[in-house]
């Protein structure tokens, strides 16, 4: 039956669904880690920690349809093909919803397989970009309060001076287009290179990925100082941030966000850690802020959205774990603890079973030891963007998250101890058996957490 046939063709009216949404910011790897999970529960032979798959439980999986009509399919194959051709290459990022339906036959052993019987399992993969998860605190915040908390934070980033030279030329008491799209792709080329530079905290989130509604009223706006609140442009500027939410912001979390039941974020820690501390505070306070989402029961708009429904499960996961040896992955999962200590235990109070872990969806080194300076250091090494190999030790980070985390929080402006450094790596030129998927770290143990209990 092809692509065109109805969603339900050759799918049980009763058989169970698990809708897991996956999300990050900018480079934290959403498309890598779905393609590499989707093709690692289609060849299993990588997947020891997923119980399911280690017993024999999963008989099957499938591609179908996905379920909803209007939202784009996730390109598997051609990220797959990008991933694991003969000359291998990171796919493209994430730049709008889509999704990907993956069913599971399973014959579940012992006790249960004797009451259940053969069935099959749906997984629909919900791909959407983090920084559109961003917007969530804007839905509380009026123009003025957004406008105060931006031009605050936004004092040596990439981009400000050139911003705060745009408002110094402005008539407050004047409005006009020409005026508002100047001032906003001005804004808007800040927020680009502030993502570049490795902050995470950049709003409005569809100002970086605008989609169809590019050049729209409703994206073109910016933030303005207190003393321009009298005037005509904050007026329409008012006006245009209120109509961003209300037909942006809101039909985003109606439509998809309502609907999760497993959630996973994947946060680039090492790259935040690279940038320095300011950088690591800025991660830590977004995702604290965004992720008040997880919270059944809070007042206002999104509890009415989302009613009594909760997400079960979290995995907050800190990727590019094979850029570093082995014998530190402990010490970057205890940093990602930490800095999503405060957005762990609002979810932990809400009922939802949370997990923290240092994952690689797709392996693209190998360890290695290196001699520098009479020392023997756990390296890894790649293949480099341009087709060399090297060896890279980014040093070691620190056992206490403590010594990472305190100089953040006081504003620090640079690592007084250490020098964290990252290398971009290719994706390394697949030697896979028959029947294994693309290599890992954890993807395996990030699968049983996420879906195990539902195979």
């Amino acid at each position: 039956m092809g692509i065109g046939s109805s969603m339900m063709a050759g799918i049980g009216l009763g058989d169970p669904v698990i809708r897991l949404g996956v999300t990050g910011l900018s480079r934290a790897g959403k498309t890598v880690f779905i393609t590499s999970l989707v093709a690692n529960l289609m060849d299993r032979g990588r997947m020891h920690a997923l119980r399911a798959a280690a017993d024999g439980s999963i008989k099957a999986a499938w591609l179908q349809p996905q379920p909803d009509d209007t939202i784009p399919r996730f390109d598997f194959e051609r990220h797959l093909a990008a991933l694991t051709g003969p000359a291998p290459q990171w796919p493209e990022g994430t730049r709008h919803v889509s999704q990907l339906r993956l069913s599971l036959r399973l014959d579940p052993k012992g006790l249960l397989g004797g009451l259940t019987g053969p069935r099959t399992v749906h997984l629909d993969i919900v791909d959407y970009p983090g920084e559109w998860l961003l917007d969530l605190r804007l839905m509380e915040k009026d123009f003025s309060e957004w406008s105060a908390e931006v031009l605050d934070r936004m004092a040596g980033r990439p981009g400000a001076d050139d911003y705060q030279t745009a408002l110094n030329g402005l008539n407050p008491d004047r409005f006009d287009e020409p005026t508002a799209q100047s001032l906003a792709r001005t804004y808007t080329a800040h927020l680009h290179a502030a993502r570049e530079a490795g902050w995470s905290d950049c709003t409005p989130g569809r100002f970086l990925i605008p989609g169809e509604m590019e050049g729209s009223p409703a994206l073109t706006f910016a933030p303005l100082p207190a003393s321009f609140a009298a005037g005509r442009l904050h007026k329409e500027f008012r006006r245009r941030f209120d109509a961003y939410k209300s037909r942006v912001v809101k039909p985003f979390f109606r439509n998809h966000f309502a609907r999760i039941d497993r959630q996973v974020v994947l946060v680039d820690v090492l790259g935040a850690i690279h940038q320095g501390p300011r950088a690591v505070e800025d991660m830590r306070r977004a995702m604290a802020d965004v992720l008040t989402a997880f919270r059944p029961g809070r007042a206002g708009w999104l509890a009415q959205l989302l009613g009594t429904r909760r997400v079960e499960r979290i995995l907050f996961a800190a990727t590019k774990a094979d850029h570093l040896h082995h014998i530190q992955h402990n010490r970057l999962t205890a940093i990602l603890s930490a800095m999503l200590r405060e957005a762990r235990d609002r979810a932990d109070f809400s009922g939802a079973r949370t997990e923290a872990m240092s994952i690689a969806a797709l392996r693209a080194t190998t360890e290695d030891t290196i001699r520098q300076d009479g020392q023997e250091l756990p390296a890894v090494r790649g293949r480099l963007l341009d087709g060399r190999q090297a060896a890279f030790y980014p040093g070691e980070l620190p056992a206490d998250p403590a010594a990472l985390l305190h100089p953040a929080r006081d504003g620090a402006p640079a690592w007084l101890d250490g020098d964290y450094a990252i290398m971009n790596f290719a994706p390394a030129p697949m030697t896979a058996r028959s029947g294994d998927g693309p290599p890992h770290i954890r993807l395996d143990r990030a699968a049983e957490f996420l879906i195990g209990d539902r195979l």
